[in-house]
């Protein structure tokens, strides 16, 4: 499903700033609300917001003040202002933005199921509310789905995209692709009250609550204490007064509702202020704190900021793994979630819940649990998985696995950015596995030297002598994505010669990882694009993390795949589906991947490595000539001439205005203008 229109239904701040986040990107979007006083509210804040945009690059000199001017009226320009759905028979994509009620969002909801195409996904922003039953005010609940956005929405990065029970897959991967193409960062779950960051960060924020208003405690010497330990980017009831004391207490007293007041806490103190409409910086700063800065609410007691810190990250760990266990999200989405919806990001010195334990050791986490446990109840009761994983002693970084794994490089390494480790077979001596790390910073792109450096850890791996290494496991050092592609930037610096012979050995590379007589499997645990993309499908075996992306998007660049895209995808999905992805290029996810027969099996997140492990096991054990002959004569067709015909065209079209013009808007991160020459 592809977006062209788009549009927002409740034009306040949050339904504004939404639809800025869309016109910024280049996509046209209608934004509604039931009069002109609310839709001129809306398009002021979207037009704020990009003032405040391009005033900041001005200021870094990045652009002219002429060129911002110009700027912001071609984005607010995209914006069109309505009281009616006069005009939404032509949108693709709306975005629900009303007062969080369900009645409110049901008829907003039929309403939109009778004035949009058939084909038009209709997405809620509810922080709460269940998916699946705002669906079943419409004639198409396949197509509902969850776009939730984080305030302010202008500026966080993160998207919950929710899986109600009857929302498509389809329907979720197109909700994906469109957070991707507004530059919004998504994670996928399924639905629950609270999805996934809230739930979590009111877990462990209930905690601080309960102690506040059980002991009596300054919420002033909290925040001071609790905000500068690092656990948290500011204390908990600046934070809550910043998003405001009645959109916290919609969710937490749904929380209690949805999951008992065990787990969850609902202050009386923040009840009894909204009440009173003091909501916090949306009423003037007048909340949990008077606009002077002191406490609105009772309790002077000096807190044991270290007992606090201590419940507060034992109960949001706690959470989090609930969530896992529930097969809600994954662990990976959930870090990531975490990061970016509550700026638990490592760059800031803070850590979310399943990083900061694998920091710190699983052993040591389960018995600070068990202690918790001991004092404070069942509800501290430390969940299977921390069990499980101490069990079979992956205690984080210090045993080389946790929750993640963690590259244990060979102390003598053939390269830079790719790192081998090496593994015999359990029980002792006899043919081993190795793995390939990729590690090329945060974007894990395939650049020339990445090219190399694989090339030197192959030729180590197949010259092995005292213990031949049988199967190679190819995976990501980095814990959020596998390899966002080739390092476009890099290879534009490269002369014809030079590019020429690289893009020749990278093929003969490839292609030997699918010959030769060590079984090569990819671990592919997150996004893997183009060149990533390419990477995985030259290997034997592909084993994908359930958050695992898969794409060909150089055609959105003006180019080609350069790395056998365009031969090797056809083979493993069909001529007809790999037409498509190569000539759409946007992304598939893990489960469709696996239908298709892209991927050999999906897994969870947590079990990728020792999942790619026991593959290489059991193959490394086969018998060495029969594998390579099995491969070779699996593999022999047509491969060398397409991937001699593939090379020719790369080079041609790479050469070409179009391709120029597609790096260059890629790099400066704006729509590319495609003429055909």
């Amino acid at each position: 499903m592809f977006v062209f229109k788009a549009a927002v239904v409740g034009a306040g701040t949050m339904g504004g700033q939404i639809a800025q986040t869309i016109a910024a990107a280049g996509i046209p979007v209608v934004l509604k609300d039931i009069d002109e006083e609310l839709v001129q509210a809306g398009l002021d804040e979207a037009r704020n917001v990009t003032k405040g945009q391009v005033g900041k690059l001005v200021e870094k000199g990045r652009i002219t003040q002429e060129q911002a001017d110009a700027q912001l009226e071609e984005v607010v320009g995209r914006i069109h202002g309505t009281t009616s759905y006069e005009s939404f028979g032509e949108v693709d994509f709306v975005v629900e933005a009303v007062p969080e009620r369900m009645e409110i969002k049901q008829s907003v909801f039929a309403e939109l199921d009778a004035a949009t195409p058939g084909h038009a996904i209709l997405a809620s922003n509810t922080s709460s509310l269940s998916i699946t039953e705002i669906g079943e005010a419409t004639l198409r609940p396949h197509k509902v789905v969850g776009f939730h956005y984080f305030y302010p929405a202008s500026i966080m990065p993160l998207i919950e995209i929710v899986e109600g029970e009857e929302t498509s897959a389809e329907t979720v991967t197109a909700a994906l692709t469109f957070a991707q193409a507004i530059r919004k960062q998504p994670i996928t779950c399924l639905e629950v009250p609270g999805f996934v960051v809230n739930r979590i960060l009111n877990s462990g924020i209930a905690e601080v609550w309960r102690e506040q208003e059980e002991k009596g405690l300054s919420i002033k010497l909290i925040d001071e204490g609790v905000g500068a330990a690092g656990v948290v980017p500011v204390g908990p009831y600046y934070l809550v007064n910043l998003l405001g004391l009645d959109t916290v207490l919609h969710v937490a007293e749904h929380l209690l509702e949805s999951y008992g007041g065990e787990r969850f806490y609902v202050p009386k103190g923040m009840q009894k202020l909204v009440a009173d409409g003091k909501l916090g910086a949306k009423t003037g700063g007048d909340g949990f704190y008077d606009p002077q800065g002191q406490p609105n609410v009772k309790g002077e007691a000096e807190p044991d900021v270290a007992e606090l810190v201590e419940l507060l990250s034992l109960k949001t760990l706690i959470e989090a793994c609930l969530v896992l266990e529930e097969g809600v999200a994954t662990h990976r989405d959930i870090d990531f979630g975490m990061m970016a919806g509550a700026g638990l990001d490592p760059r800031r010195g803070l850590m979310p819940p399943f990083m900061k334990a694998d920091s710190e050791g699983l052993d040591a986490i389960l018995e600070r649990m068990e202690n918790a446990q001991e004092r404070h109840g069942e509800r501290f009761a430390p969940p299977t998985i921390l069990r499980r994983l101490v069990a079979q002693g992956r205690l984080g970084q210090k045993s080389g696995q946790g929750f993640y794994p963690y590259p244990q490089p060979d102390a003598e390494q053939p390269a830079e950015l790719v790192k081998l480790e090496t593994r015999p077979l359990r029980g002792g001596s006899g043919d081993g596995v190795a793995i390939a790390w990729l590690a090329n910073g945060q974007m894990n792109s395939i650049s020339p030297q990445v090219v190399e450096d694989l090339q030197k850890v192959w030729s180590k791996v197949k010259s092995e002598a005292g213990q031949p290494i049988r199967a190679l496991v190819i995976a990501s050092s980095n814990p959020f994505l596998y390899c966002a592609g080739a390092d476009i930037k890099a290879f534009t610096t490269m002369d014809e010669s030079s590019g020429a012979k690289l893009i020749d050995g990278a093929h003969a590379m490839f292609r030997e990882l699918g010959e030769q007589g060590v079984v090569t499997i990819a671990a592919v645990n997150g996004l893997a694009f183009g060149g990533g993309c390419e990477l995985a499908m030259a290997c034997d075996v592909r084993i994908a993390a359930r958050s695992a992306i898969f794409g060909q998007p150089e055609i959105k660049l003006g180019i080609i795949p350069g790395f056998g895209g365009t031969q090797r995808l056809p083979r493993l999905v069909g001529a007809n589906k790999a037409l498509e992805m190569n000539l759409i290029g946007d992304p598939i996810l893990a489960e469709e991947a696996f239908e298709l027969g892209l991927v050999n099996r999906v897994v969870d997140d947590h079990e990728l490595l020792d999942s790619a492990l026991q593959w290489a096991r059991k193959l490394a054990a086969q018998a060495p000539l029969a594998v390579a002959e099995i491969k070779r004569v699996s593999g022999a067709s047509e491969l060398g001439e397409g991937i001699e015909a593939e090379k020719r065209a790369f080079a041609q079209v790479f050469a070409s205005e179009d391709a120029r013009e597609g790096i260059g808007a890629f790099l400066g991160k704006r729509q590319p203008r495609f003429h055909g020459r």
